[in-house]
């Protein structure tokens, strides 16, 4: 039989059962994001993070929580912000744009598992030792974006045979990660005998002043898939249209929002990818067992509207190609 104070000592440490057990509980890991833009510029992308790591079971709060440093288009930030994350022992880190974002998580860590998403090559882009063996820390998505210059201007060729001056619009802070792209737009205007002039803003109002007299120099108009002019596509549109000015841009959203055309891979979608790799990685895969992926999927978008708005007839050899086409 247990007596009384036997009984009493009993009860008191089943009441701290519960108090120990939640001690000895695991805080769940912590993914940290970092990003060149803003946290307007970017939500989209870390949403769809989110559904990536959704699709390998993980769900925020339950599974991991979230740390987001963001650098507000300032490339010089980049470094501290990433060396602050480290700091701070996240477990996984996801760089949400830019190459210089990347590059910026590499030099701060050789441990920290970190996925990326960028337009350009990650070995050409001194990130990964090769696609199917990354090596290292760090794996991620391509989107190619900016190896299709020379597609762009094929596009615009067919669209406008007879343009041959050609305005290559660029933010000058990210002019490396650009290098790809200007060379590929400028090889393919050479073999169709089409001049190209690199244009450069890298603020919304540089934007205002590039556009201003962007129409009486050029024909058409590239816009180099930058966070900065991702974060301005309905400026650019309506600055484009403005000026009578046919452009091009990587993602879909920019004819939606009222812009001529688009061709590209889907940047959102590499970013659900992104996610799911970082599921696989809070799981126990290592980064390098994990390949660099490619886009292999490039999707154009032609709005007609605009296209009659600016006088122009859309080829129906264009329109035949098309993946989507806005009326």
């Amino acid at each position: 039989m247990i007596g009384r104070r036997q009984f009493t000592r009993l009860l008191g440490g089943a009441a701290a059962w519960p108090v120990a057990a939640r001690a000895q509980q695991v805080a769940p890991p912590v993914i940290g994001y970092l990003a060149q833009g803003t946290p307007e510029g970017t939500s989209d992308l870390a949403a769809a993070v989110r559904k990536g790591l959704a699709e390998t079971g993980l769900v925020e709060g339950r599974d991991f929580t979230s740390e987001s440093r963001w650098a507000g288009g300032d490339g010089d930030r980049l470094p501290a912000l990433a060396i602050d994350l480290v700091r701070r022992r996240v477990a996984l880190i996801v760089v949400l744009d830019t190459v210089a974002a990347a590059r910026a998580t590499k030099a701060a860590t050789t441990e920290i598992p970190t996925v990326f998403t960028i337009g350009a090559d990650p070995v050409q882009a001194g990130l990964v030792t090769s696609l199917n063996n990354p090596g290292g820390n760090l794996t991620g998505i391509s989107t190619m974006n900016l190896d299709i210059g020379a597609k762009w201007v094929g596009l615009m060729h067919e669209l406008l045979p007879a343009a041959r001056r050609l305005a290559v619009l660029v933010n000058i802070a990210n002019a490396e990660a650009a290098r790809s792209m200007i060379t590929g737009t400028q090889d393919g205007a050479r073999t169709i005998g089409v001049q190209t002039e690199i244009v450069f803003a890298s603020s919304e109002r540089e934007i205002d002043a590039a556009f201003a007299d962007l129409g009486t120099r050029s024909h058409a108009l590239l816009i180099h898939p930058d966070v900065l002019f991702r974060g301005q596509l309905n400026k650019l549109a309506s600055l484009a249209v403005r000026e009578k000015l046919p452009a091009l841009f990587s993602l879909p959203e920019f004819p939606k929002a009222g812009g001529l055309m688009s061709y590209g891979s889907s940047f959102i979608d590499a970013h659900r990818q992104a996610g799911a790799y970082a599921g696989r990685i809070l799981k126990g895969k290592k980064p390098s067992e994990l390949p660099v992926q490619r886009a292999t999927k490039f999707e154009l978008v032609i709005n007609l509207k605009t296209a009659k708005a600016l006088g122009l007839t859309v080829p129906d050899t264009l329109l035949a190609r098309a993946d989507e086409v806005i009326e």
